[in-house]
């Protein structure tokens, strides 16, 4: 593989991608409102009592733990891929880098409104059904709801169908959109099957943590037109912000003038232009310049009078002239020629 592509690619795209996100299609309704009627069948089966209880109670009577002890150090490490802090930094960091590069915030706000909805949503299930985790059941074959627990749906399972979830649903061509939806799943599946090992949580909550992400991740593209939204108030305040932080010369300056140097303008004494004494006009320019013929003004008749023409001639009071062949600056020659030079009586 050649270097130079790998470099090009890590770089910031010239312009924003082309790629329109995606719409809530028919295929995409259907999967929605399916997830959503066997969401509902998960509930109503655990507040039931059903054979989906049963099959709660027989796994964590089985206590796959202690079946299979050797992968326990491993998946012990494997399931902080669900846990919301960091997945939700990682994932950050790496949409953070896309959100530069393509000149978007649409990979960072897309990650938080999924979020928020994990968080609002599957918060309120876990404390309106309140069920007890296998660790702290109190009566075997029971469903454990309305108790003092927070388990159902499971959280880490739910958030890694969402945040691994994201990177596929955020992919800009249809190959990277299968890889990642196959990452999304692998994680999302071992994440799941790995709390039911540890124990602790039941396979409905597990059930319901894959039907709670799949809600939110179909779900997005209703929420798409808020998000184009917040993403253009965003960046008119932003570019609002540079603009009053500009400075003063560069939002002054027209269209395709330059700013001379700082040593150009100042010279070499470090003096600025108008109190800078220029050179005199030389001997045969100096009466070219006194007998030249200054502009009238509105209103006024030329003249061509001598002693008018060298008025207007003289250069402003602010800015003297050092006289010709002298080479010492004006502020040394203080002390007129015509001053008496003794005290006054």
């Amino acid at each position: 593989m050649r270097t130079d592509r790998i470099f090009a690619r890590l770089e910031q795209e010239p312009a924003r991608p082309l790629t329109p996100p995606p719409e809530m299609s028919g295929t995409r309704r259907a999967l929605f409102f399916t997830t959503l009627g066997l969401y509902a069948a998960i509930v109503a089966a655990v507040l039931t009592t059903s054979r989906l209880v049963r099959l709660d109670w027989q796994v964590m009577l089985f206590r796959p733990y202690k079946q299979w002890p050797e992968l326990h150090a491993f998946l012990d490490y494997f399931v902080v891929l669900g846990q919301r802090g960091p997945t939700a930094v990682l994932v950050a960091a790496w949409l953070g880098w896309r959100s530069w590069r393509q000149r978007t915030l649409r990979p960072l706000l897309v990650l938080s409104a999924s979020l928020l909805l994990l968080n609002v949503t599957v918060g309120a299930a876990k404390l309106g059904m309140g069920r007890e985790g296998p660790h702290y059941a109190n009566r075997i074959g029971a469903n454990e709801m309305f108790l003092t627990g927070d388990i159902f749906p499971s959280g880490h399972t739910a958030n890694a169908v969402v945040t691994w979830g994201i990177l596929a649903y955020l992919a800009t061509t249809p190959r990277a959109r299968r890889r990642l939806s196959v990452v999304a799943a692998v994680f999302a599946l071992g994440v799941g099957t790995t709390t039911v090992y540890i124990g602790t949580h039941w396979v409905s909550d597990v059930l319901l943590g894959w039907a709670s992400g799949l809600l939110i991740l179909l779900a997005l593209p209703w929420f798409e037109p808020l998000i184009a939204h917040v993403e253009a108030y965003l960046l008119s305040h932003w570019y609002r912000f540079r603009e009053g932080v500009a400075p003063l010369s560069a939002r002054l300056r027209p269209a395709g003038a330059r700013i001379q140097p700082v040593t150009a303008r100042l010279g070499a004494g470090g003096a600025s232009p108008a109190s800078r004494p220029e050179p005199a006009l030389s001997e045969p320019a100096l009466p070219a310049a006194l007998s030249a013929d200054p502009p009238a003004r509105a209103g006024e008749p030329r003249t061509h009078h001598p002693a008018h023409a060298r008025q207007h001639a003289a250069r402003s009071e602010r800015s003297p002239v050092t006289p010709a062949g002298s080479r010492r600056p004006y502020g040394e020659r203080t002390v007129s020629r015509t001053a008496p030079m003794g005290p006054r009586k």
